[in-house]
């Protein structure tokens, strides 16, 4: 299943706190894959590259330094002006992989989330040029902030291989997103009562099925 998987994702979500760390770090366990975390806010509070590290339990070598870390829990570019920090997208450039086939980076809350006075995430994006996997509740408002954010990646011309949904399963939520914003949801996750390495792994295994739409995004990437 893994060599399915194109070499780099860009996670991205249709907001902050749905699920992005979460959901990247099932990736990089089910891949045994390398993350790159480029803009950090809120680290007086961690940040997710530790978090991930914990419970994925895997060396310090599979983890890339992130580019920005900044103090504040607030909108990048919120955080970093408070900071004194310019933030200057043309330095986020991938990492080259070291001990994976694969690398996993996660963005900074949603699609259009500031990085600059003028960029946001999606210019970080069209920036790097990797495919993305876009996050999105499964509850109830789901389906409008997942068809917006579906539009506007496309507008920007990212590959997106599909939606995570992240919570209590909805199939009518899912339907909807798959019919209106004719895209496949690659994966359904459930609460994971105990987070460690093997209940990452097990959700990698149970949770992802690709679609035909990432399979051709990944022959274009290799």
């Amino acid at each position: 299943m893994n060599s399915e998987f194109p070499p780099a994702l860009f996670i991205t979500g249709t907001d902050t706190e749905v699920g992005k760390t979460v959901v990247s770090a099932i990736l990089v366990a089910g891949l045994t894959a390398e993350y790159w975390k480029p803009v950090q806010s809120g680290a007086n509070a961690g940040t997710d590259t530790a978090w991930i590290k914990e419970k994925t339990g895997l060396p310090d070598s599979f983890f890339h330094p992130e580019t920005y870390i900044l103090s504040h829990f607030l909108s990048p570019h919120a955080a970093a002006f408070r900071e004194g920090i310019r933030i200057d997208i043309s330095a986020m450039t991938a990492p080259t992989r070291r001990q994976s086939s694969h690398l996993i980076i996660e963005g900074a809350g949603g699609i259009l989330t500031p990085l600059t006075e003028t960029e946001t995430i999606a210019d970080l994006i069209i920036q790097l040029h990797i495919p993305v996997l876009l996050v999105a509740r499964s509850g109830l408002g789901t389906i409008n902030h997942t068809l917006l954010s579906l539009e506007k990646l496309r507008r920007i011309g990212a590959d997106v291989l599909g939606v995570v949904m992240n919570g209590p399963q909805d199939p009518e939520n899912r339907k909807a997103i798959e019919t209106f914003g004719n895209i496949r949801v690659c994966a359904e996750i459930g609460p994971i009562p105990e987070i460690s390495p093997e209940s990452l792994s097990e959700t990698f295994r149970s949770c992802f099925r690709l679609c035909e739409l990432a399979l051709d995004i990944s022959k274009r990437y290799r």
